[in-house]
């Protein structure tokens, strides 16, 4: 089933290095209106001690954004974005036990929080949304988290089609690698993600989930968001559920396809399941 998939993502300073267990980019949401967790952590001293918590419970990167890219967000000046994420990324970056990663689509933002000691730039536009993003990501040498996303968060969900989901995500994640790699940026600071509820109905999410193993074959890691999101519950049939079972259980098949970094809202429950799926033989044979 598994293409040979990429062995380790080089970032601005450091390397990582994969195994089996899929690594965990904890989510860290300085934003007032995200659809999970929206101003829980809007302080950033709430913001620090939550990733530092996540920290805790064994994630292995720290995703911070603060702007919402949930479906018909409004999207917010670089300015109140910086106001927002930077004391939590520059308090994050002194402390260091792990890298930062900066969810924005902003070059203003992501050189900042680079100046600071930022590791990754996780861009929801594929380093479309911002002309200055591509040569700052050549210039720094960050890793790279490159997402496929139909449309813009404000028009995403409105009507969502493909003629094949998976040959039209796996086509633009490849044109986006090519275009990144002809910039000068190196291929293993570049991971791809299929962007699971960007642009996509529930069966374009499920068939894209059950076909990861297949974007090994661009030759980047793969890291997927999937979690707490709503096509957990339309799947069950019931959008007031507990996301966080579905969640885990997504996250195993991804770990079965060799899926390389999950970005994921509750750490320790996911660190939990992917030990006891290991030590019970959930990736077959060595």
């Amino acid at each position: 089933m598994l293409t040979r998939r990429a062995d380790h993502w080089t970032l601005r300073t450091r390397t990582l290095g994969f195994g089996r267990r899929p690594l965990l980019m904890g989510i860290v949401n300085v934003t007032p209106d995200s659809f999970s967790d929206g101003g829980k952590f809007f302080d950033p001293a709430l913001a620090v001690a939550h990733a530092l918590r996540l920290v805790a419970e064994g994630a292995e990167l720290l995703d911070v954004g603060g702007e919402s890219t949930r479906p018909y967000s409004q999207p917010v000046e670089a300015e109140e974005e910086l106001r927002r994420v930077m004391p939590v990324v520059k308090a994050l970056c002194r402390e260091g036990s792990v890298p930062v990663s900066i969810d924005t689509s902003k070059s203003a933002v992501a050189r900042a929080a680079i100046e600071a000691g930022a590791e990754i730039v996780n861009d929801v536009t594929g380093l479309e949304g911002d002309p200055e993003m591509l040569p700052l990501a050549v210039r720094t040498g960050v890793g790279l988290c490159v997402m496929h996303m139909q449309g813009t968060p404000q028009t995403m969900q409105d009507n969502p089609t493909y003629g094949d989901v998976i040959e039209e995500v796996l086509g633009y994640l490849q044109r986006r690698r090519d275009d990144l790699l002809a910039a000068g940026v190196a291929a293993d600071r570049i991971a791809l993600d299929p962007g699971i509820g960007f642009g996509k109905r529930t069966e374009h999410n499920v068939q894209l989930l059950a076909n990861a193993f297949r974007f090994h074959g661009l030759g980047c890691p793969v890291l997927v968001g999937h979690s707490r999101k709503g096509f957990i519950g339309r799947v069950l049939k019931d959008p007031n559920c507990d996301a966080l079972p579905g969640t885990i259980g997504v996250s195993l098949a991804l770990a079965r396809q060799g899926v390389q970094v999950l970005r994921v809202h509750d750490v320790g429950p996911l660190r939990q399941a992917l030990a006891l799926f290991g030590t019970a033989g959930g990736y077959g044979e060595p």
